[in-house]
């Protein structure tokens, strides 16, 4: 079948190489590629912020957890298997996506910082997002996917092109196909220099503020912010401040930390991923956007349902991955 792929981020380019192998034409429209996509600016290690419905997010993540341990023993790819600690102010149960990740455990006393009751420790795969998304396109291009960079206004566009368009839009969809429970989440990071750290380090509690540290190739990335219905671009000194105020706590006392850049990013927030095939006037668009800040946590798993509906669609008999029930009901709260 030939397909018209909107979005070039890492939704859309994950879906572009799954439907190539699948045997489908695929012609890729982006108004940026990379570095100039919202993914670009994602620290990013595996981890299923702000996406909803749980249910449906927990096999996603699995199976990207999957594919990204796998390309994790592949050179170039800029994905690497890190040991992680997720910090928490007081004792807790173990995750809803325990089952997701390899080698979950509690932290001991010892690996805890001050302040801190208790600790998820897991090796989860830390995404190098100016490397990987490279790759990524680089792999759609030797699948043989075509690739034009060009605004897309209405989904009219795509149709005069080919039957089946896959939307990948993110928070473009507000605009592109009226979905006003779209909302930006804005983030803000720090690249800074390499620190003294091994491990990834995640402390989610946003009424203290958030923080994060995830250790890369050659650099780090700290983090970090979310701020709903906010959609400047614009860098705020004062979240940056915040950001190595609460960083330095997580740090060996002492530690410098050279800034190298900072980065601003808006997370396509929505009350529940839309993951679904919808019906215009005979003509069919499937939709993949609303990960909050889980776009590359969920990103593999999204792509093989997106697939599967394909080939429902084009009459194959072939089932790619997991397909749930379309939903646009839930709740969001969006890295």
């Amino acid at each position: 079948m030939h397909l018209v792929l909107l979005g070039g981020g890492v939704s859309g380019l994950s879906c572009g190489v799954r439907l190539l192998e699948a045997g489908h034409t695929v012609e890729l429209w982006a108004r940026e590629l990379s570095p100039h996509t919202t993914s670009d600016v994602a620290a990013a290690v595996w981890y299923p912020y702000r996406a909803f419905p749980q249910e449906r997010v927990s096999a996603w993540s699995a199976r990207t957890f999957e594919e990204l341990c796998a390309l994790a023993g592949q050179p170039d790819t800029g994905v690497r298997r890190v040991l992680g600690l997720e910090l928490l102010r007081a004792p807790a149960p173990d995750p809803w996506w325990k089952p997701c990740v390899s080698g979950f455990r509690h932290a001991t006393a010892a690996e805890l910082r001050p302040g801190y009751a208790d600790g998820f420790v897991f090796e989860g795969p830390v995404i190098d997002m100016p490397r990987y998304l490279p790759y990524l396109l680089a792999r759609f291009r030797r699948l043989g996917g075509a690739v034009h960079v060009r605004q897309v206004r209405s989904l009219d566009e795509a149709w005069a092109v080919a039957p089946l368009v896959v939307n990948c839009t993110g928070l473009g969809s507000r605009a592109l196909v009226g979905d006003d429970t779209l909302f930006p989440v804005r983030g803000e990071v720090l690249r800074v220099a390499p620190l003294p750290v091994e491990r990834f380090l995640l402390d989610e509690d946003e009424s203290r503020g958030m923080s994060y540290i995830i250790p890369r190739f050659q650099d780090c990335i700290l983090g970090g912010t979310a701020e709903e219905g906010k959609a400047s671009l614009e860098p705020d000194p004062a979240q940056a401040r915040g950001i190595l105020e609460r960083a330095a706590r997580l740090l060996p006392e002492g530690t410098r930390i050279q800034v190298l850049q900072h980065l601003v990013g808006l997370r396509p927030g929505r009350p529940s991923v839309r993951l679904e095939v919808e019906a215009v006037g005979g003509r069919r668009v499937i939709h993949n956007y609303g990960h909050g800040g889980a776009g590359v946590t969920l990103s593999w798993g999204c792509a093989e349902e997106v697939t599967a509906l394909v080939a429902r669609a084009s009459g194959g008999a072939g089932h790619v991955g997991p397909v749930g029930n379309p939903s646009r009901s839930g709740r969001t709260n969006g890295t």
